[in-house]
């Protein structure tokens, strides 16, 4: 029972840092969340611990949580490690889609369905845009994931995701980043798709460095004058 409650707060907890309900540096008191959710503190305590293991809450015995910051700093060290990471994920899933068609069936529908949104890139609202092509960056990540015949990796990589997701409102805050995401995704599918891992590790190491260079853009802009690469960047109130 502890453990489904547990996994519950975990749930609702991820959920609110990752769409900054709950902003950077906004205290997680054990208490106060176990009323919120009707828990004892025991589950709360679980999933905070969960959350600091994923890197999205500071938590220092003793001490009161805290929803981790978003630096320069952080998020650069982020994608370094998700650099080294997926390229060698997605080279292994291709690998292994030329032995095993089935494997790539999923991206072979996120291939058609990116090209979908592309012939509405002009026409569509950037709602609709957005919703729709979330969900399928999301697909992607979790195909290589469960593609990927090495676990430990898949292991790793599936505990950055929470704190990649509260970046991508900063990714796609400028309307041209979309678009190029959007030919980025078509040419990673297209490269797994064709049977060629360098090619898909390559394109999935540009897209990542091409996500980098945007939210560093988008959380420099937002430093006003400091010059430091330590600010946190909190949502304006």
């Amino acid at each position: 029972m502890s453990r489904g409650k547990s996994e519950a707060v975990y749930d609702q907890l991820k959920a609110q840092i990752q769409s900054l309900r709950l902003p950077p540096g906004a205290k997680l008191s054990e208490v106060l969340i176990g009323e919120q959710v009707g828990a004892s503190r025991t589950p709360v305590r679980e999933a905070i611990r969960r959350l600091a293991r994923e890197g999205l809450v500071d938590f220092r015995p003793g001490e009161i949580a805290q929803v981790a910051s978003i630096s320069l700093s952080r998020v650069r060290a982020l994608f370094e490690f998700r650099m080294i990471l997926e390229p060698a994920a997605a080279r292994m899933v291709t690998l292994d889609g030329i032995a095993r068609p089935e494997l790539l069936e999923p991206f072979r529908r996120i291939a058609v369905e990116l090209g979908e949104i592309a012939a509405i890139l002009d026409t569509a609202s950037r709602e609709e845009l957005v919703a729709r092509f979330y969900d399928l960056t999301e697909r992607f990540d979790q195909s290589v994931i469960a593609a990927c015949h090495n676990e430990p990796l898949v292991a790793t990589i599936a505990d950055q995701r929470g704190q990649t997701a509260r970046l991508r409102g900063i990714s796609h805050a400028d309307p041209a980043r979309l678009r190029r995401s959007l030919e980025e995704h078509q040419r990673m599918c297209e490269a797994i798709l064709s049977g060629d891992p360098e090619a898909a590790a390559r394109e999935l190491s540009y897209h990542l460095t091409e996500s980098l260079r945007t939210i560093i853009n988008g959380l420099t802009s937002s430093i006003a004058g400091t010059g430091s690469l330590e600010i946190d960047i909190r949502p304006s109130a």
